[in-house]
């Protein structure tokens, strides 16, 4: 008898499969619709190393004119802290978070408050201060 086979849940840290959760926002078929949603999709496309959702999702003020990723460093995990606004009832919002890594495997981690905008209906992130 076949073993039903399990779709992996999407690296951004909710119980939904990839393809259901952050790879429709990296593939366009959707709109993050909250800043949340824009952080963990961001956070997904560190770890697949999707430049082109990354500068997409950037807003056109702070955005860098490429993105370089380090071939030494994995993202491992994802944990929201706190969420200021955000939602489709706001033009800003604020997203709080720790990204866990590996760099050369040492463990380490990001924390961040990062800031984002509505511009033309869609969020994008803006800036992010890190907290030590």
């Amino acid at each position: 008898m076949a073993r039903p086979t399990s779709t992996p849940t999407c690296p951004c840290g909710l119980p939904a499969p990839y393809e259901e959760c952050c790879g429709r926002y990296h593939s366009g078929a959707a709109a993050a619709p909250t800043a949340e949603a824009l952080m963990r999709s961001r956070y997904v496309a560190f770890t697949r190393r999707d430049a082109a959702y990354l500068l997409r999702s950037w807003h056109p003020d702070t955005r860098p004119p490429v993105i370089e990723f380090d071939p030494g460093l994995t993202w491992t995990g994802l944990e929201i802290l706190g969420t200021s606004e955000g939602t489709a009832f706001h033009q800003s919002g604020t997203v709080t978070f720790r990204a866990r890594y590996e760099d050369g495997g040492r463990p380490g981690a990001l924390y961040e408050r990062s800031q984002f905008l509505r511009v033309g209906g869609a969020w994008v992130y803006v800036d992010g201060e890190f907290i030590q």
